[in-house]
């Protein structure tokens, strides 16, 4: 069964989560996982994947956006459905839970303090809590994820 982790923010900061989803990233490709971040449109895909480059110095995670051929341990997208990969890991930056989560082993949820972000993290809770997902929390402190 999928775990959920959700990982809470004390800012409301969206860059903040953005630079969350990159360390997240990063940890799980160094553990050997396959990543697929989903986001809520095409513009913040693009801009997770220009932060993957620079969001901390001497940091390389090969990834690329879910319409690249190519397959990288790290892809960004915002379709409704995920690309058709082998990735174990979902980082969900999207409002909703996306329709395929339930393929991924795990499933990493990134809620922020913004009142719109909170309350969709609480909708979202709610619904791997009522389907008896193994669902673990994570408050984090204000180094942009660190605990």
């Amino acid at each position: 069964m999928t775990r959920v982790d959700f990982y809470i923010l004390p800012d409301q900061a969206e860059q903040n989560r953005m630079v969350l989803a990159c360390r997240l990233a990063e940890k799980a490709f160094r553990q050997g996982h396959q990543i697929y971040i989903h986001t809520s449109s095409e513009q913040v895909s693009e801009q997770l994947d220009e932060l993957m480059w620079t969001f901390r110095q001497n940091s390389f995670v090969p990834h690329q956006l879910a319409t690249a051929a190519d397959q990288a341990p790290v892809t960004i997208g915002h379709q409704e459905q995920a690309p058709d990969e082998q990735a174990d890991v979902l980082l969900n930056m999207s409002a909703e839970v996306p329709l395929f989560f339930s393929r991924f082993k795990r499933v990493a949820e990134l809620v922020n303090q913004a009142e719109d972000t909170r309350q969709q993290g609480r909708i979202r809770y709610k619904f791997y809590r009522d389907r008896g997902y193994p669902m673990h929390t994570h408050n984090l402190q204000s180094d942009t994820g660190r605990k």
